[in-house]
């Protein structure tokens, strides 16, 4: 009987064992710090080039168990634009920062191409000029010239991200994302809201998105 009992048990216990040391082999034992990546955006290099506003932005992210990536993008905007339906002319060039964090939705967080969704918080205190041709004064007749200076504006604003990197070639890793932009507050000075806001983009902008060459370390 005893015996019995035993043969019957001996399976039941070979596979708990089998089942322990399976939990010990596979568990995730990687380190918290993976690595630490920078990158350069070309699209706001790009918008520059072709059109009358853009920036030049940097980033640093750092790799926390390939799950987590918290990023500090940095950059300066500027704009220098003509508008030609109300004849005016707006100017500024200033710098601008965001903090955040991506997460890897991928179910091997380990593979060397990763998928992100995230979230940032920027923020820019800027000056423009806007200048315009001069308007006749309607009591006197004479011309006026408009012209305001070192307008103060600032803004914040967030940012859902969605975005792509893959692995080129050794630590050379290429990336994209889409944003969506949602303005949290914003100082604008009595002349009216700021044409473009640097790190954001035009006033009215929603939709957003960056391409960069990343060196991760």
């Amino acid at each position: 009987m005893a015996v019995s009992l035993m043969l019957l048990l001996m399976p039941l216990a070979l596979q708990a064992q089998n089942h322990k040391g399976k939990t010990l082999t596979d568990r995730d034992t990687i380190p918290l710090f993976r690595g630490v990546a920078v990158s350069f955006d070309l699209v706001g290099v790009i918008q520059s080039g072709l059109g009358d506003y853009g920036q030049y932005e940097a980033a640093a992210r750092l790799n926390l168990r390939d799950r987590y990536f918290p990023v500090v993008e940095l950059g300066v905007g500027h704009a220098d634009a003509d508008d030609v339906d109300s004849g005016l002319r707006y100017k500024t060039s200033a710098p601008y920062g965001r903090v955040g964090v991506d997460f890897n939705v991928l179910r091997n967080k380990h593979d060397v191409n990763r998928v992100y969704v995230g979230g940032r918080y920027g923020y820019t205190s800027f000056k423009y000029d806007v200048d315009g041709t001069a308007v006749k004064d309607p009591v006197w007749g004479d011309d006026v010239e408009y012209s305001y200076k070192d307008n103060s504006a600032n803004c914040h604003w967030l940012e859902l991200v969605a975005g792509v990197d893959a692995r080129i070639w050794g630590p050379l890793r290429l990336g994209w994302s889409l944003r969506y932009k949602r303005k949290l507050t914003s100082k604008d000075p009595a002349i009216g809201k700021a044409w473009y806001i640097p790190g954001y983009g035009r006033y009215d902008d929603r939709i957003g998105g960056t391409f960069n060459v990343i060196i991760e370390l």
